[in-house]
């Protein structure tokens, strides 16, 4: 494998050297050095703060279209780039390659387009005045760039869950400090390169690289004005105590249920199983982590997804024909490994897989699971299918809503009347109907209820964590 140790800050338009620590980023899969970056210095955060404020001075008045210019031209350039981009994010996670590419030009590329397309058409209102019989007021509400955005995010869609921010901020006139997960610095590098080469001015963005302590200094800076948080509902948290008044999106962790009524497409129900629990290995916060079953189709939908289960290919990510790779970090593993331990202990039954390979994890279904079991209330972020079963809609629905999460959820059946009253009474984000929890739509808000977060990412949604609201009122009496 060859070692490629990238630049580690970008700061006001430069590549500089970090002052902190080295950071090896090692594959997954082979355990071999992928390369490494130096972590940015408190003095080196700060100046990209400060790089950022400058630059938003003139960027924000910018006008849309030369940015629209500009997003387009990192569209093209993206795409380009697209497959050096997808083998980094691979080398240094573990994804499938397939599902790298998939993030690089399903998601990531098509960010420059929406965004371009949705800030022409993003509009302000003209209200009427209703404080007074006259009709001498206009009342004009803009939304206005906020100023820097904080932009830190997860390794598991390195570049896509980075790219909402950094692309809608930079769109509206907004300034961005990303600090990318150390687990993936390497690809991130690659896209800040992408975003200088299309042409967005010096400090308009900058990348400081680091651990815990470098995204709540950017956290806590007097200067950020806004942050867009992807990661677990812990740090989550601590982000929304430390960010203060300032503009926020907490994208946090799940539990989804996939819930089959006993009229459901079972077939169906057992393919979106297997992409709810097994796509990029369980580490999606919108992962099936609990499949409900009406006890009548239980057998019929164990034996379809045990069919399903068996015949994906697990292995190197690199190649084309693996269906599943290791998982990303050993505290992902070991959390998988506790959970299934603590099931079984508490009475559940490991129907297929539940062994390891250093960080290769069996895909994983595991029967008999119940309420009190930590794999039923926790996050596992692994390659298992738990399988609950119920009795009644109403008693499936309390399961699926006795958790302290509530991102997404589906629910298969064919009665219209069961689906609407099940998308009413769960309380997530996101309620898909007759499709897997791990399906998104890029035009669509994205977020979740409970302890899963605050805010919505995605398409126009996140704009309004990039922008303030203001009000303009002009009296036009003689």
């Amino acid at each position: 494998m060859a070692v490629t140790t990238t630049r580690d800050a970008f700061i006001g338009g430069e590549w500089i050297a970090g002052d902190g620590e080295t950071i090896e980023v090692r594959s997954p899969w082979s355990g071999e050095t992928v390369g490494s970056v130096t972590a940015s210095s408190p003095s080196q955060v700060d100046s990209a703060v400060a790089a950022a404020a400058e630059s938003f001075k003139t960027w924000r008045k910018t006008s849309v279209l030369e940015r629209v210019e500009i997003c387009r031209r990192a569209f093209t350039i993206c795409m380009d780039r697209a497959e050096e981009i997808a083998q980094s994010i691979t080398r240094e996670t573990g994804k499938t390659i397939r599902e790298s590419r998939e993030e690089m030009i399903e998601f990531t590329a098509d960010h420059f387009r929406r965004a371009s397309e949705d800030v022409l058409r993003h509009a302000g209102k003209v209200l009427p005045s209703t404080q007074e019989r006259s009709n001498d007021k206009r009342i004009v509400v803009v939304q206005e760039p906020i100023g820097v955005v904080a932009a830190i995010s997860p390794w598991n869609f390195p570049v896509d869950i980075a790219g909402i921010p950094i692309v809608y901020g930079l769109a509206v006139g907004c300034s961005v400090v990303w600090k990318p997960s150390e687990h993936a610095p390497l690809c991130a590098n690659l896209f800040a390169e992408v975003l200088d080469d299309a042409g967005f001015p010096a400090g308009t963005v900058n990348v400081v690289h680091g651990r815990g302590e470098v995204g709540s200094q950017l956290v806590t800076h007097r200067d950020v004005a806004s942050v867009v948080f992807t990661g677990s509902t812990a740090t989550g948290e601590r982000v929304a105590r430390d960010a203060g008044l300032k503009n926020r999106v907490l994208e946090l962790g799940g539990n989804g249920p996939q819930i089959v009524l006993a009229d459901a497409d079972v077939e169906k129900a057992a393919d979106a199983a297997i992409t709810g629990c097994f796509y990029l290995a369980g580490q999606c916060c919108t992962a099936a982590e609990r499949i409900l079953v009406h006890e009548s189709v239980k057998d019929p939908f164990l034996a379809a997804l045990v069919e399903r289960t068996k015949a994906l290919r697990v292995g190197d990510p690199l190649d084309e024909a693996t269906d599943m790779g290791p998982m990303c970090t050993s505290e992902v593993l070991q959390r998988t490994q506790e959970h299934l331990a603590d099931a079984v202990a508490k009475g559940a039954t490991i129907v297929l897989g539940g062994g390891h390979e250093g960080q290769l994890h069996e895909p994983t279904i595991v029967d008999g699971v119940t309420q009190e079991m930590r794999i039923a209330q926790e996050e596992t972020f692994g390659p298992v299918a738990p399988i609950m079963t119920f009795r009644t809609l109403d008693e499936a629905l309390e399961i699926a809503n006795a958790t302290e999460y509530g991102l997404t959820a589906s629910v298969f059946t064919r009665s219209l009347h069961d689906a609407w009253h099940a998308a009413e009474e769960l309380r997530h984000g996101t309620v898909h109907v007759n499709e897997t929890t791990n399906y998104w739509d890029q035009l669509a808000p994205f977020g979740g209820a409970k302890s899963s977060g605050a805010g919505r990412e995605l398409a126009g949604w996140i704009i309004d964590a990039l922008t303030e609201t203001k009000q303009i009122t002009f009296d036009l009496a003689p």
